[in-house]
C-alpha cells in the first residue's frame, strides 16, 4: 500500500473516532430526511412548489447540508488542529509533504459526502418515492461543482483561522446563513421573490437549485453553475495565497 493510501486510511480512522463528526455528517442528514418524509403534508404535491412535494425538495437540501457541514466545520477544524500542534511543520522535514495530508483530508471528506449522497438518494427513492435524478450527468456536474465551491470555502477558513477556536467559530458563523439560503428552514421555491434572487447568487442557494434542476430532468442553470464555479475559484485562490503551514 502506498504511503498516501496509508495516510488516507489513517485520516479515515481518525474521522471515525469523532462521534459528533460522524453523527452530524453521516447519521443526521438521513435521519432528518426520514423524519421529514414521515410528515404527511410533506408528501403532498403542491402547486406553489411547481407540482413537487416538500420531501422532493429536501433531498438536495440534505445533500448540501452534509457537504457544507464537512467543508466548513470538519475540514477546517482538523487542519487548524494539525497546524496548532505543529504536525504540518514537522511533516515539512519528512519525505511526505504536508500538502499530502491536506489532500488526504479532502479525500476523506469527499468519500463521506459521496456516501451520504447515495444514502439520501436511496432513502428518498425507496422510502418516499422521490425520483432519482432525471438528468444524471447534470446532477454529477452540479454535485462536483458544489464540492469544489464548499471545499474551497472550507480551505479558506482553514487558511485564515489562527487556531481551532477561531476555525470552529467561523465555521458555525458561515454554516447557518449558508443553510438558510440553501433552503433548510424554508425551501427556496417558497421564499419571497427578493430572497429567491439573493439565494441564487449564494453558493448554497446556487447549489440547491442546480441539484434540484438536474433532479427534475433539466440541465442545471448556467447561472447557478457559473456562481458555483466563481466561488470555487475565488475561495480556492484566497486559500492558496493565504495558507500558513505553521502557526
Amino acid at each position: 500500500m502506498s504511503s498516501f493510501a496509508v495516510l488516507v486510511r489513517t485520516e479515515a480512522k481518525l474521522f471515525g473516532r469523532e462521534p459528533m463528526a460522524v453523527l452530524w455528517a453521516i447519521a443526521f442528514p438521513p435521519l432528518l430526511l426520514v423524519i421529514l418524509g414521515c410528515v404527511p403534508a410533506f408528501r403532498v404535491h403542491q402547486h406553489d412548489l411547481g407540482g413537487l412535494r416538500v420531501i422532493d425538495l429536501y433531498v438536495p437540501i440534505m445533500i448540501l447540508f452534509v457537504v457544507t457541514m464537512t467543508a466548513v466545520n470538519t475540514l477546517p477544524a482538523a487542519i487548524s488542529l494539525y497546524r496548532e500542534r505543529g504536525v504540518l511543520r514537522r511533516l515539512a522535514t519528512t519525505p511526505m509533504p504536508a500538502s499530502r495530508l491536506l489532500l488526504a483530508q479532502v479525500v476523506v471528506n469527499v468519500a463521506v459526502e459521496v456516501l451520504v449522497l447515495l444514502l439520501l438518494l436511496g432513502i428518498g427513492r425507496i422510502g418516499f418515492g422521490v425520483a432519482l435524478p432525471r438528468a444524471p450527468l447534470g446532477y454529477l456536474v452540479a454535485f462536483l461543482l458544489v464540492l469544489c465551491a464548499m471545499l474551497a470555502l472550507g480551505m479558506m477558513v482553514a487558511a485564515v483561522a489562527p487556531n481551532t477556536k477561531v476555525s470552529n467559530a467561523l465555521g458555525m458563523i458561515l454554516f447557518f446563513p449558508l443553510m438558510f439560503f440553501g433552503g433548510l428552514w424554508l425551501p427556496i421555491a417558497a421564499m419571497p421573490a427578493a430572497l429567491r434572487h439573493i439565494a441564487e447568487f449564494t453558493p448554497a442557494g446556487a447549489a440547491t437549485q442546480a441539484l434540484g434542476d438536474a433532479a427534475a430532468g433539466s440541465w442545471p442553470g448556467w447561472v447557478h453553475l457559473a456562481v458555483l464555479t466563481g466561488y470555487a475559484v475565488v475561495f480556492g485562490t484566497v486559500a492558496v495565497r493565504s495558507f500558513r503551514w505553521d502557526s
